[in-house]
């Protein structure tokens, strides 16, 4: 390969590779073309990129990057896979894959993370970690949980006051009423004494009929 194509190579993945910073490497010597362009197409569906490139080229295009620890001591060709949404759904994409019987020569080699290569069985153990959407849930949810509960708490304390202050105003109801309704029997006696009082009060006496005349005229004689 010339100087020229080698530049032309190395120019084509760094621009592939551009904003890139985590990868995972897989083998896919012995995949028959079929199972090749399946696999593609499956991780197509993912948004999930495929490139065979030869080690020497993509030591150049990332060296000085955080991807340039992926490529050390590697050898031949390397098939490298990048995209998702994360390395972590990457990498779960990769170990499904990897158990298919169509896809059985397809593994993971290796890759890098935050600049840190990855071994075959760190690359297992990351596909079994939360994805970014399930961690974000998490966090949602452990950030909402104290909020819930108090609401709840709020909610029930605020139902129990209500509930003790309607059963204060029904018990303080019949106290009123027998309140109101005490008085009136009270006045009851009174008004029947006072009743009783007023023939008893005397009347003026009446004037004395006056003298007969012929009565008095005798008593003259």
């Amino acid at each position: 390969m010339s100087r020229l194509v080698k530049d032309l190579v190395t120019g084509h993945l760094k621009r592939e590779l551009d904003g890139v910073e985590e990868l995972l490497l897989v083998n896919v010597v012995g995949l028959s073309a079929n199972n090749t362009t399946a696999l593609r197409k499956r991780l197509r569906e993912k948004n999930i990129r495929l490139l065979v490139v030869k080690n020497s080229l993509v030591r150049r295009a990332t060296e000085g990057t955080q991807l340039a620890a992926a490529f050390e001591g590697s050898q031949g060709a390397l098939a490298m896979v990048w995209g998702a949404t994360d390395i972590v759904t990457l990498a779960k994409e990769v170990v499904k894959l990897a158990g298919d019987k169509e896809f059985e020569q397809f593994k993971a080699r290796g890759g890098v993370m935050g600049g840190a290569t990855l071994t075959p069985e760190e690359v297992g153990q990351i596909s079994r970690w939360p994805t970014r959407e399930e961690q974000l849930s998490i966090l949602m949810g452990q950030i909402l949980a104290p909020g819930a509960n108090l609401v709840s708490q709020l909610g029930s304390s605020a139902g129990a006051l209500a509930s003790q202050i309607k059963q204060k105003g029904e018990g303080d109801e019949p106290e009123a009423d027998s309140a109101a309704a005490a008085p009136t029997e009270e006045s009851a006696p009174a008004a029947e004494a006072q009743a009783e009082a007023a023939p008893a009060e005397e009347k003026p006496p009446e004037a004395a009929p006056a003298p007969e005349e012929g009565k008095a005229k005798e008593g003259d004689a």
